[in-house]
């Protein structure tokens, strides 16, 4: 038996977790001189609360290599093999530090998704249906390689308040969006992020012209797709959901909230559709 595990970031809905028995190690979050673990003792939410109440800038750090080998060993007592997703190793040390504590095991295999968010998360699904089916580590991992380049992953942010913050654009770059009613569509694009277009005017306009240029007329696996947001209305979900539906018909559409550390980085207001392509 093979378990599949992730680091908090991949953004599944719980029940996937606890249906295929999905491991799960969080990222640190730093707010000033304090140290939370995303998604157990703080939430997106309490992300924004520091930044607008304390002016505080959260930043985000890496699982390190012992808690690692702690979790491969844990695991290993009740499964064969364990095979671990990390975010993209051009954005964060986890894949580092997680390829240094699996040399401790034989039976360990740890993948760079080359993604972030639900983006890793479509991958972590895939393989936990395929260890579910009692497929070994090696068809897994095959299975694996075949398709993370084809995982389409991108957001709309409504605000660069937060990539501002974060050193992630000028404070000249984030006024003139705001005035100019800009929002930046941010892909992902061999393992990083980059700004892919622009759209302009309300949210609602830039949703609907992001929805259908990321869709229509295209070859996609229309099992899944999901929606992930890192704070946004109901309103707006059913909007994208509506939109969504005039391009592609998908067997199931997941709607998830974007972790801590994702919420670090882009903030509230932000949108993305993630899904496979053939």
């Amino acid at each position: 038996m093979v378990n599949i595990s992730t680091d908090s970031t991949c953004d599944l809905p719980q029940s996937i977790f606890e249906a295929y028995n999905i491991g799960l190690l969080p990222l640190t979050i730093n707010c000033g001189d304090k140290s939370y673990k995303d998604g157990v003792d703080m939430s997106p939410d309490d992300v924004y609360k520091y930044v607008e109440r304390d002016n505080l800038m959260c930043t985000t750090a890496a699982i390190n290599t012992f808690e690692y080998e702690e979790h491969f060993k844990n695991a290993l007592q009740g499964y064969d093999a364990v095979v671990h997703f990390c975010i993209s190793a051009d954005m964060s040390a986890c894949y580092q530090n997680a390829l240094l504590a699996s040399e401790q095991f034989e039976n360990v295999y740890v993948i760079d998704a080359r993604n972030l968010s639900s983006g890793i998360g479509l991958l972590v699904f895939e393989a936990a249906e395929m260890a579910k089916a009692g497929k070994s580590a090696s068809e897994i991992l095959a299975r694996i390689q075949e398709i993370t380049n084809k995982v389409d992953a991108s957001f709309v942010v409504e605000t660069m308040d937060y990539l501002k913050r974060g050193g992630r654009c000028t404070a000249l770059q984030a006024f003139g969006a705001a005035v100019l009613k800009i929002k930046p569509c941010i892909a992902v694009i061999d393992g990083k992020m980059t700004v892919a277009t622009t759209y302009r005017g309300s949210m609602e306009r830039c949703l609907k012209a992001y929805v259908k240029e990321r869709l229509e007329n295209q070859q996609v696996d229309t099992r899944r797709i999901f929606i992930t947001h890192s704070g946004v209305t109901d309103e707006t979900v059913a909007l994208v959901k509506e939109e969504i539906s005039k391009y592609q018909q998908f067997d199931e559409v997941y709607v998830t909230r974007a972790s801590c550390t994702i919420s670090c980085h882009c903030g509230p207001g932000t949108l993305g559709i993630l899904f496979i392509r053939k």
